[in-house]
């Protein structure tokens, strides 16, 4: 494998729910890299006016304007680091944001079986919809992605990553033609300088663990309503599904 020199900035995309955070905790966890927590977060709840716990912290926390954060995130690494890795929603970037920018960056996508996410995310959040979880989001950003690229970016499903994560994240990083390093496995427990404002109203099992959480035996129990949208949001994820990284 040729494995890369030059700051690498790698932009994560996934829907709320994901282990997206605990994704960021084992790249924090490496020498070489800084972190960045949902950088549209703000401009996404000023924008689109939906309500989220904490909305207005979180505005106030960050900058608001979708081209300065693109100026920021495209720019120097923070610290000086080899790698930025980026956690992104796919659902905070709006119809009128641009997207000339993700050829700049080296685009993943990490994905989850919606009835997994349903079941989590309404606990915090309840009547969601397909667009709250990023679903139909995901596709058109991967789709924009693969036609500027000419072929698939890399596909992660989470379900992968707890089955066996270190062989998940030696799969990853070879895609990114990065070396895995062990440290990505376990990290200290507790929060972060580098989690958003919004971390005491979703991180708590996060902050919690040292490590990726077990596979789950069985899919969770749905209500009628929840097994209503988990069925809407199948189809986008199992498009996805197809473009998968090969794990073994």
């Amino acid at each position: 494998m040729e494995i890369e020199t030059k700051p690498v900035r790698i932009a994560m995309w996934s829907g709320p729910r994901n282990i997206s955070t605990a994704l960021m905790r084992a790249w924090e966890n490496r020498p070489d890299t800084a972190v960045t927590d949902e950088p549209f977060y703000g401009a996404y709840l000023l924008e689109s006016g939906v309500v989220h716990p904490g909305r207005d912290e979180i505005i106030a926390s960050m900058p608001t304007d979708w081209r300065v954060i693109v100026d920021e995130i495209t720019g120097p690494v923070p610290h000086g680091r080899a790698v930025w890795y980026q956690k992104h929603m796919t659902h905070h970037i709006l119809p009128g944001m641009g997207r000339e920018w993700l050829c700049r960056m080296k685009n993943c996508f990490l994905i989850r079986d919606p009835r997994e996410v349903v079941a989590s995310y309404e606990r915090v959040r309840p009547n969601a919809t397909a667009e709250d979880l990023g679903y139909p989001q995901q596709v058109e950003i991967f789709n924009a992605v693969r036609a500027d690229l000419g072929g698939a970016p890399p596909v992660l499903d989470s379900a992968d990553v707890l089955a066996d994560p270190e062989r998940a994240l030696r799969a990853l990083c070879a895609a990114l033609a990065l070396p895995f390093i062990e440290g990505m496995l376990h990290w200290p427990q507790g929060p972060r300088d580098t989690d958003g404002v919004w971390a005491k109203h979703w991180y708590a099992n996060v902050e919690a663990s040292t490590g990726f959480g077990p596979a789950r035996p069985s899919r969770p129990e749905l209500s009628d309503s929840q097994a209503v949208l988990a069925e809407d949001c199948i189809p986008y994820y199992d498009q996805l599904r197809m473009f998968q990284i090969d794990i073994d």
